[in-house]
């Protein structure tokens, strides 16, 4: 049955919107045809897991109905994060689907697709052909309907993360966990289960109206419940996941967020002493500490564009042994190049175990946090791409300035500071990310950058 024009709500990476104003289980039941059809190659069952929004129950239902109209099996994970989708995409060779909308507020849901193995699904590996059916509609399906199966793969997800970083023989740990009313709150107990850390929960309580604070924990705000309850506790460190848990944020000892360019350059520290030479991929606006430290140790780096798609398919082509983003995403070849922020705690819970009595967080990561960043910056503007123009007739004829357009205009200014700037893909904003070798020379940067945009920016409403 075809649905109204989804433009509003099929993204680049994913499908995200407001309920019901945007999408309603109408929508869902066409979206699981569409993605039937789309991966019918991959062949196996779908699997679909779901966050604990209000609206993710009857979505991912009529979703997995839809499904099944068109004669493939479905296994219901029931309450997941989605990395429990992926390793249940990975796991048995199937598609997934993940009924969530990650840090956006109560109001949103969305869809996370993958195909078998967890490989990626945007826009052009399936995503617009997804809309595409779901818009037009399918031919009648021919033959029996399938079957939906129930089935709990959560000790066996964390089962697997356990086998993948040791924290055998680990000294104990004090650590302090934010799940920010979300799955983090349903998965953490089980994956931590049995591990000499001791966890003082945070917001556990599954609650898609986020009573707390928003799952985001890259705005600096919500995590100030986290730094205050890291040094009331006088925990080692404390870790903050966002709504469908894929994202890990980190706090140290004294309740100062830690960087996540710092975390990448950590655990790519870690996996190429298990694998000298290894390749590391990360996008654009990650720290240049992590490529200087990787090919410091002998390994290979490659540069991406922002986005999981991107960063997933290269790692797949290069065999990279591990992935990271800026924004917190952390992917890993061992599980299915997908990204898993558990797996990435685990890594630097697995870090700071094994350093010698003492050593704090602070000071283990202190030698991997080498310049000074803005974090990012988001303007709104009347015209992203005359804005864009702007900046690049500033800076293109300076002395000793290098500019690129992998993603957005990245500027190279010679002396160790950069910047990129990047349009979103769903609002126009700018999204400005500064990096110096100080934090004077950080702010003058960004600064300057800041008003070249200024003339361009939108009326707020």
């Amino acid at each position: 049955m075809p649905v109204r024009d989804l433009s509003a709500i099929v993204k680049a990476y994913d499908i995200r919107g407001l309920v019901p104003e945007q999408w309603d289980a109408e929508v869902a039941t066409a979206l699981g045809a569409a993605f039937a059809e789309v991966t019918a190659m991959d062949g196996g069952p779908i699997v679909i897991g779901r966050d604990m929004r209000e609206t993710s129950p009857e979505l991912s239902a009529a979703f997995a109905a839809g499904v099944a109209s068109r004669g493939r099996d479905v296994i219901d994970i029931g309450l997941a994060c989605t990395d429990a989708v992926y390793y249940a995409s990975g796991h048995f060779s199937c598609p997934g689907a993940m009924f969530t909308a990650s840090h956006n507020p109560a109001g949103y849901n969305g869809i996370k697709l993958c195909r078998s193995g967890a490989r990626p699904v945007g826009r052009d590996t399936g995503l617009a052909d997804v809309r595409r059916f779901a818009e037009d509609g399918l031919p009648a399906a021919t033959g029996a309907a399938g079957a939906i199966e129930t089935r709990d793969v959560l000790p066996d997800y964390a089962a697997h993360l356990r086998t993948l970083v040791d924290l055998s023989g680990a000294r104990p740990l004090r650590v302090v966990v934010d799940a920010g009313n979300g799955m983090a709150g349903h998965v953490v107990p089980t994956v931590f289960a049995g591990l000499p850390i001791a966890i003082v929960p945070l917001y556990f309580e599954l609650d898609g109206t986020f009573p707390n604070h928003e799952p985001n924990p890259i705005e600096p705000a919500n995590l100030r419940d986290l730094s205050a309850a890291v040094v009331s506790h006088g925990a080692d460190l404390g870790l903050a996941f966002d709504g469908d848990a894929d994202r890990c944020f980190l706090v140290d000892e004294r309740g100062e967020p830690v960087s996540p360019s710092t975390i990448c350059a950590l655990i790519a520290d870690r996996e190429l002493t298990r694998e000298p030479g290894a390749t590391i991929v990360h996008n654009l606006i990650t720290s240049k500490a992590l490529p200087e430290l990787v090919a410091g140790r002998g390994g290979t780096t490659v540069r991406t564009q922002v986005g999981h798609s991107f960063i997933k398919a290269v790692m797949a082509e290069q065999g990279a042994i591990f992935g990271g983003e800026h924004s917190g995403h952390y992917y890993f070849r061992e599980f299915w190049f997908a990204d898993s922020g558990m797996l990435a705690a685990l890594h630097v819970l697995a870090a700071l175990a094994a350093a010698p009595a003492g050593t704090t967080l602070s000071t283990l990561v202190g030698s991997y946090a080498r310049y000074a960043a803005s974090g990012e910056l988001n303007t709104r503007v009347r015209d992203t791409a005359h804005a864009l123009a702007t900046i690049r007739k500033e800076w293109e004829d300076r002395d000793g300035v290098a500019l690129d357009e992998l993603d957005g205009l990245t500027v190279d200014l010679g002396d160790g500071a950069w910047f990129n700037v990047r349009p979103s893909n769903t609002e126009p904003l700018l999204r400005l990310n500064v990096e110096a070798a100080d934090p004077d020379r950080m702010a003058q940067v960004r600064d300057e950058v800041l008003a070249v945009i200024a003339p361009s920016r939108a009326e707020e409403t």
